[in-house]
């Protein structure tokens, strides 16, 4: 009786210790990709991993990482460079800004980050319909979450139709939405609806929102989608939404990772999941601050996701939303995260760089710089080897080894000649 007691105690201390050793090793990973630095060491004993390298100091600080919010770029209150100063003031390390339908907001969030040694993952959250039949205005409104490299799409022209062609609905879809309101008896002026969105910025339900309460028809944003706005509701419209699992399909062409956003809000949530797996869905959206995601963690399960989360942050203010960097991710959900995210963005940046190298022109060097790299950054007002942007911007991204692979070697190679002045391109030899 007495060995069976003192044999289950080994046991479970056998057990206990891999359970560590697999935390221990998933700490590592993710503060070697977070911090750009070498990770904590690993316990004596700890068998070593191909992903994370041996260090001599440790680190015990968490890895916040925050996955889902928005800037002024589209329904936002706060600008990037605001964001990005309220994550870190919340203990963000490592922030996507997930704008809807638009990536003009990274460059500024990436350039603020720098400040204080955050990690910015540039995002999208495109706008799509799940219809069975592929009929359009029919099914379920979808939101898949784009995550790119600090490169972006290794395919930019791609996406970057798409959205614009997205914001371009908004626009018409925003216009509908006024057309029923005002048969609705509730007037509101489009030139109301553009100023609060901003230049440049698409309408969306939530400037309309903002126009129906400074017009004194409602309250607060809530009442507004409650009476007018919701999904279906009587002054809602659509635009140009593309297909999900055409959107699925190009994030994964483009070197991205592709997350359904908030399936909490889907009619038809297994029915989407399951055809969007099959068009090569990545994850999707579990973990709330809010606690009211469950169920969701099974069926991610069920479709092998990766389970993400993140707080949908818009800057509105008030106690019905949540915070920057409150939606608690669990260590073992970033590093699979992590780990199968590392080498679609290492791919995705070889075909960029590759690119580069076989055009060296002022509009490859853009597809490099627009994410990666600030444009306040020396490299585009010295002159340097083309090389030297390579290394600029592996750095800015990838492990010690990755940057030693031969593709990229090969890259560094074919630039040597290759000189950019004031961003003005010149080959010599």
């Amino acid at each position: 009786m007495g060995n069976n007691k003192k044999r289950k105690e080994k046991n479970h201390k056998k057990k206990k210790r891999k359970a560590t050793a697999e935390q221990n090793l998933a700490l590592r990973y993710v503060h070697e990709w977070a911090f750009r630095d070498s990770p904590p060491a690993s316990p004596a004993g700890d068998a070593p991993d191909d992903f994370a390298p041996q260090s001599s100091h440790k680190i015990v600080d968490p890895v916040v990482f925050e996955l889902h919010c928005h800037s002024n770029h589209s329904d936002g209150f706060l600008s990037p460079s605001a964001v990005v100063e309220r994550a870190h003031s919340n203990g963000v390390k490592v922030l996507a800004l997930t704008d809807h339908d638009t990536m003009a907001g990274i460059p500024e969030a990436t350039e603020t980050a720098q400040k204080y040694g955050m990690r910015i993952i540039p995002g999208v959250e495109i706008s799509a319909i799940y219809s069975p039949r592929h009929e359009p205005g029919a099914g379920d409104l979808v939101h898949i979450l784009a995550y790119y490299g600090s490169s972006g799409p290794s395919r930019p022209e791609d996406l970057d139709n798409l959205l614009l062609n997205i914001r371009d609905g908004r626009y018409l879809r925003a216009k509908n939405m006024l057309l029923k309101l005002n048969k609705l008896k509730v007037p509101i002026k489009w030139e109301h609806v553009t100023k609060i969105a901003g230049d440049g910025v698409a309408p969306g339900r939530v400037h309309i929102a903002r126009a129906l309460v400074e017009a004194g028809h409602v309250e607060n944003l809530r009442e507004a989608f409650n009476r007018y706005l919701y999904d279906g509701g009587p002054a809602y419209a659509m635009g140009n939404e593309p297909f999900a699992e055409e959107v699925v399909q190009l994030i994964c062409q483009t070197g991205g990772i592709a997350a359904l956003a908030h399936p909490w809000a889907l009619k038809n949530p297994v029915t989407v999941i399951r055809s969007l797996k099959t068009a090569g869905l990545h994850a999707m959206e579990v973990y709330r601050s809010d606690g009211k995601a469950a169920g969701f963690g099974e069926l991610a399960d069920t479709y092998k996701l990766i389970k993400l989360g993140g707080s949908d942050y818009h800057g509105r203010g008030g106690h019905d939303e949540s915070e920057l960097g409150t939606v608690s991710l669990p260590l073992a959900t970033v590093y699979q995260f992590l780990k199968m995210a590392r080498p679609i963005w290492c791919n995705a940046m070889k075909d960029i760089l590759q690119s580069f190298a076989k055009d060296p022109s002022d509009a490859n060097i853009e597809k490099i710089t627009r994410f990666g790299i600030p444009k306040k950054s020396k490299v585009c007002h010295t002159v340097n080897c083309g090389k030297d942007i390579v290394d600029l911007c592996l750095s800015s991204w990838l492990t010690s080894d990755e940057k030693e692979e031969n593709e990229f070697q090969a890259i560094r190679l074919m630039l040597a000649d290759t000189l950019i002045s004031n961003g003005v391109v010149k080959v010599f030899g």
